[in-house]
This record gives C-alpha cells, sequence and structure tokens, in this order.
C-alpha cells in the first residue's frame, strides 16, 4: 500500500504565497519523479511542475518564475512554493509520484488540496 498526503493549501489573498507538501508513504522501493498537477472547475487537469530523482526541473509557462518545485529525497517528501498568486492559480491541486513497490513503475496520486487565490 501507498500514499501520498499533500498538505498546505488554503485561502490567500492575490500576490500572496502558500507551500505546498506532499509525502509518500507504504511500501517504497524507489521513487523515480514526482510532480504537482491541478485542476479547476471545467478545465482538463494539468502539469504544474516536475522534478526528478537528481533534481531536474520543468514547469508550465504559466507558473515559471514564481512556483518552485523541491524534493527531500531521504522524506520522500516534495514541495512547490508558490509565490506571487493570482487569481488563475485556483484550483485543486494534486501531488504525483512515479515509484516503484519493488516492481515496475507507475504513477500514485494524492487526494488533492485546495487552493484559493481570492481577494
Amino acid at each position: 500500500q501507498v500514499q501520498l498526503v499533500e498538505s498546505g493549501g488554503g485561502l490567500v489573498q492575490p500576490g500572496g504565497s502558500l507551500r505546498l507538501s506532499c509525502t509518500a508513504s507504504g511500501s517504497i522501493f524507489s521513487i523515480r519523479a514526482m510532480g504537482w498537477y491541478r485542476q479547476a472547475p471545467g478545465k482538463q487537469r494539468e502539469l504544474v511542475a516536475h522534478i526528478t530523482r537528481s533534481g531536474n526541473t520543468n514547469y508550465a509557462d504559466s507558473v515559471k518564475g514564481r512556483f518552485t518545485i523541491s524534493r527531500d529525497n531521504a522524506k520522500n517528501t516534495v514541495y512547490l512554493q508558490m509565490n506571487t498568486l493570482k487569481p488563475g492559480d485556483t484550483a485543486v491541486y494534486y501531488c504525483n509520484a512515479e515509484l516503484s513497490t519493488g516492481g515496475s513503475f507507475r504513477d500514485y496520486w494524492g487526494q488533492g488540496t485546495q487552493v484559493t487565490v481570492s481577494s
């Protein structure tokens, strides 16, 4: 059994900051990549940021320069520091991990955390 548990979402005013965390637990052998996705009402889920085990990152154009993804491999945890938040960032944010429990790698998802940017 593997669980991804997110935290750190909430309500913030435009221009504010939030930090999301996601920790993977359970029978984990290895985690290859981790990432954050988001889904706004009426829209498809989209990639926000992605980080490999070695620390290579990539970001959606809409968040470049404002969001920073990082990870702590020893803690199986990924973070998303979100600065200069805009109302368009409002969405449910999902953590993703590509990991192995001993066999092939597959994707696992968290339950999602709501981020609302509003005055």
